[in-house]
Protein backbone atom coordinates (compact mmCIF):
# COMPACT_ATOMS: atom_id res chain seq x y z
CA UNK A 1 0.00 0.00 0.00
CA UNK A 2 2.75 2.29 0.89
CA UNK A 3 4.41 1.85 -2.49
CA UNK A 4 1.23 2.38 -4.21
CA UNK A 5 0.29 5.56 -2.01
CA UNK A 6 4.06 7.12 -3.22
CA UNK A 7 3.55 6.26 -6.64
CA UNK A 8 0.12 7.49 -7.45
CA UNK A 9 0.84 11.05 -5.36
CA UNK A 10 4.12 11.32 -7.58
CA UNK A 11 3.03 10.77 -11.09
CA UNK A 12 0.91 13.40 -11.23
CA UNK A 13 -2.05 13.30 -13.35
CA UNK A 14 -0.97 9.59 -14.44
CA UNK A 15 -2.12 9.15 -10.38
CA UNK A 16 -5.28 9.10 -11.47
CA UNK A 17 -4.97 6.57 -13.59
CA UNK A 18 -3.56 4.28 -11.60
CA UNK A 19 -6.67 4.64 -9.04
CA UNK A 20 -9.25 3.83 -11.86
CA UNK A 21 -7.53 0.63 -12.84
CA UNK A 22 -7.04 -0.60 -9.26
CA UNK A 23 -10.65 0.26 -8.47
CA UNK A 24 -11.71 -1.34 -11.80
CA UNK A 25 -9.46 -4.53 -11.38
CA UNK A 26 -11.06 -4.67 -7.93
CA UNK A 27 -14.26 -5.26 -9.13
CA UNK A 28 -12.96 -9.35 -10.40
CA UNK A 29 -12.76 -11.92 -8.71
CA UNK A 30 -9.18 -12.90 -9.57
CA UNK A 31 -7.99 -9.63 -7.91
CA UNK A 32 -10.16 -9.25 -5.12
CA UNK A 33 -6.71 -8.83 -2.79
CA UNK A 34 -6.72 -5.29 -4.14
CA UNK A 35 -7.15 -2.23 -1.96
CA UNK A 36 -10.59 -1.21 -1.95
CA UNK A 37 -12.22 0.65 1.11
CA UNK A 38 -9.02 1.85 2.29
CA UNK A 39 -7.35 2.97 -0.74
CA UNK A 40 -10.92 5.13 -1.16
CA UNK A 41 -10.38 6.47 2.32
CA UNK A 42 -6.44 7.55 2.00
CA UNK A 43 -6.63 9.34 -1.28
CA UNK A 44 -9.71 11.44 0.01
CA UNK A 45 -7.59 12.04 2.69
CA UNK A 46 -4.65 13.11 0.64
CA UNK A 47 -6.84 15.14 -1.23
CA UNK A 48 -7.52 17.28 1.81
CA UNK A 49 -3.30 17.58 2.04
CA UNK A 50 -3.44 19.01 -1.63
CA UNK A 51 -2.30 16.13 -3.33
CA UNK A 52 -5.49 15.49 -5.68
CA UNK A 53 -8.21 18.11 -6.44
CA UNK A 54 -11.16 16.39 -4.94
CA UNK A 55 -13.90 16.88 -7.97
CA UNK A 56 -11.04 14.76 -10.47
CA UNK A 57 -10.61 12.45 -7.93
CA UNK A 58 -14.56 11.65 -6.93
CA UNK A 59 -15.11 11.53 -10.44
CA UNK A 60 -12.37 9.04 -11.20
CA UNK A 61 -13.21 6.51 -8.32
CA UNK A 62 -16.79 6.76 -8.93
CA UNK A 63 -16.49 6.36 -13.26
CA UNK A 64 -14.09 3.17 -12.45
CA UNK A 65 -16.21 1.68 -9.93
CA UNK A 66 -19.10 2.05 -12.26
CA UNK A 67 -17.01 0.10 -15.36
CA UNK A 68 -15.54 -2.41 -13.32
CA UNK A 69 -18.61 -3.76 -12.31
CA UNK A 70 -20.39 -3.62 -15.81
CA UNK A 71 -17.21 -5.27 -17.50
CA UNK A 72 -17.78 -7.73 -14.30
CA UNK A 73 -21.26 -8.60 -15.20
CA UNK A 74 -20.52 -9.03 -18.54
CA UNK A 75 -17.81 -11.80 -17.63
CA UNK A 76 -20.36 -13.13 -15.66
CA UNK A 77 -22.40 -13.70 -18.55
CA UNK A 78 -20.04 -15.63 -20.31
CA UNK A 79 -19.30 -17.89 -17.45
CA UNK A 80 -22.70 -18.51 -17.18
CA UNK A 81 -22.76 -19.63 -20.51
CA UNK A 82 -19.89 -22.04 -20.24
CA UNK A 83 -21.42 -23.23 -17.01
CA UNK A 84 -24.49 -24.26 -18.85
CA UNK A 85 -23.07 -26.19 -21.36
CA UNK A 86 -19.85 -27.93 -19.19
CA UNK A 87 -22.44 -30.32 -17.70
CA UNK A 88 -20.89 -29.67 -13.92
CA UNK A 89 -17.31 -31.04 -15.38
CA UNK A 90 -15.65 -28.27 -13.58
CA UNK A 91 -15.86 -26.76 -9.56
CA UNK A 92 -18.32 -24.10 -10.56
CA UNK A 93 -21.37 -26.17 -11.43
CA UNK A 94 -24.72 -25.55 -12.03
CA UNK A 95 -26.18 -25.84 -8.63
CA UNK A 96 -23.91 -22.99 -7.88
CA UNK A 97 -25.72 -20.89 -10.08
CA UNK A 98 -29.32 -21.67 -8.95
CA UNK A 99 -28.04 -20.65 -5.50
CA UNK A 100 -27.17 -17.92 -5.74
CA UNK A 101 -29.72 -16.58 -8.30
CA UNK A 102 -32.09 -17.99 -5.36
CA UNK A 103 -29.93 -15.91 -3.33
CA UNK A 104 -30.75 -12.46 -5.39
CA UNK A 105 -34.56 -13.47 -6.09
CA UNK A 106 -34.69 -13.79 -2.03
CA UNK A 107 -32.97 -10.38 -1.12
CA UNK A 108 -33.17 -8.60 -3.98
CA UNK A 109 -31.10 -6.27 -6.24
CA UNK A 110 -30.26 -4.12 -3.06
CA UNK A 111 -27.52 -7.27 -2.45
CA UNK A 112 -25.74 -5.41 -5.26
CA UNK A 113 -24.89 -2.03 -3.03
CA UNK A 114 -24.36 -4.10 0.28
CA UNK A 115 -21.79 -6.45 -1.42
CA UNK A 116 -20.01 -2.78 -2.33
CA UNK A 117 -18.92 -2.56 1.45
CA UNK A 118 -17.77 -5.77 2.26
CA UNK A 119 -14.52 -7.11 0.93
CA UNK A 120 -14.25 -10.04 -1.44
CA UNK A 121 -18.13 -9.86 -1.86
CA UNK A 122 -17.13 -6.82 -3.44
CA UNK A 123 -15.23 -8.34 -6.30
CA UNK A 124 -17.40 -11.24 -7.06
CA UNK A 125 -20.71 -9.80 -6.56
CA UNK A 126 -20.94 -8.16 -9.96
CA UNK A 127 -19.68 -11.15 -11.92
CA UNK A 128 -22.60 -13.60 -10.09
CA UNK A 129 -24.46 -11.44 -11.28
CA UNK A 130 -24.04 -11.74 -14.59
CA UNK A 131 -23.39 -15.92 -14.46
CA UNK A 132 -27.56 -15.89 -13.15
CA UNK A 133 -28.42 -13.30 -15.42
CA UNK A 134 -29.62 -10.81 -12.98
CA UNK A 135 -31.89 -8.15 -14.57
CA UNK A 136 -29.66 -5.91 -16.68
CA UNK A 137 -31.90 -2.67 -15.93
CA UNK A 138 -32.18 -3.08 -12.36
CA UNK A 139 -28.04 -4.43 -11.97
CA UNK A 140 -27.26 -1.09 -13.92
CA UNK A 141 -29.15 1.01 -11.28
CA UNK A 142 -27.61 -0.81 -8.29
CA UNK A 143 -24.26 -0.19 -9.55
CA UNK A 144 -24.87 3.50 -10.08
CA UNK A 145 -26.37 3.80 -6.77
CA UNK A 146 -24.19 1.79 -5.06
CA UNK A 147 -20.70 3.09 -6.83
CA UNK A 148 -21.76 6.20 -5.31
CA UNK A 149 -22.28 5.78 -1.94
CA UNK A 150 -19.47 3.71 -2.18
CA UNK A 151 -16.71 5.72 -4.28
CA UNK A 152 -17.99 9.21 -3.41
CA UNK A 153 -18.68 8.16 0.23
CA UNK A 154 -15.70 6.60 1.26
CA UNK A 155 -13.28 9.44 -0.65
CA UNK A 156 -15.27 12.12 0.74
CA UNK A 157 -15.16 11.07 4.54
CA UNK A 158 -11.88 10.72 4.25
CA UNK A 159 -11.74 14.34 2.86
CA UNK A 160 -13.26 15.22 5.76
CA UNK A 161 -11.53 14.22 8.71
CA UNK A 162 -8.38 15.69 6.95
CA UNK A 163 -9.78 18.60 6.69
CA UNK A 164 -11.26 18.29 10.56
CA UNK A 165 -9.16 16.55 12.77
CA UNK A 166 -5.99 17.97 13.45
CA UNK A 167 -2.66 16.08 12.56
CA UNK A 168 -4.91 13.17 11.38
CA UNK A 169 -2.14 11.83 9.40
CA UNK A 170 -0.68 10.72 12.78
CA UNK A 171 -3.70 8.43 13.15
CA UNK A 172 -4.32 7.35 9.75
CA UNK A 173 -3.00 3.54 10.14
CA UNK A 174 -5.20 3.52 12.87
CA UNK A 175 -7.98 4.85 10.89
CA UNK A 176 -7.63 2.56 7.82
CA UNK A 177 -7.16 -0.57 10.35
CA UNK A 178 -10.81 0.40 11.99
CA UNK A 179 -12.01 1.01 8.01
CA UNK A 180 -11.02 -2.51 7.08
CA UNK A 181 -12.33 -4.62 10.47
CA UNK A 182 -15.46 -2.84 9.83
CA UNK A 183 -16.12 -3.67 6.50
CA UNK A 184 -15.52 -7.56 7.58
CA UNK A 185 -18.07 -7.07 10.63
CA UNK A 186 -21.03 -8.79 7.58
CA UNK A 187 -19.17 -11.10 6.62
CA UNK A 188 -18.26 -12.62 9.93
CA UNK A 189 -21.50 -12.26 10.80
CA UNK A 190 -23.03 -14.03 8.15
CA UNK A 191 -20.01 -16.79 8.72
CA UNK A 192 -21.37 -17.13 12.36
CA UNK A 193 -24.89 -17.27 11.41
CA UNK A 194 -24.01 -20.15 9.28
CA UNK A 195 -22.21 -22.29 11.92
CA UNK A 196 -25.37 -21.58 14.34
CA UNK A 197 -27.73 -23.04 11.62
CA UNK A 198 -25.52 -25.73 10.74
CA UNK A 199 -25.14 -27.20 14.37
CA UNK A 200 -28.79 -26.52 15.12
CA UNK A 201 -29.16 -29.13 12.25
CA UNK A 202 -26.65 -31.40 13.25
CA UNK A 203 -28.68 -31.03 16.73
Amino acid sequence: MDFLLNLITTVGYWGYVILFLVIFLESFPPTFFLPGDSLLFITGFLASQGHFNLIVLVATLYLASVCGYMFSYAMGKRLGDFIERSNDKYWFKKKHLDYTAEFYKKYGTQTVILGRFIPIVRSFNPTLAGAVEMDYKKFFRMVLIGGFLWAVGLTTIGYYLGQVVPNADKYLTLIVVCIIVVSLFPAIYEFIHKMIRKSRKMN
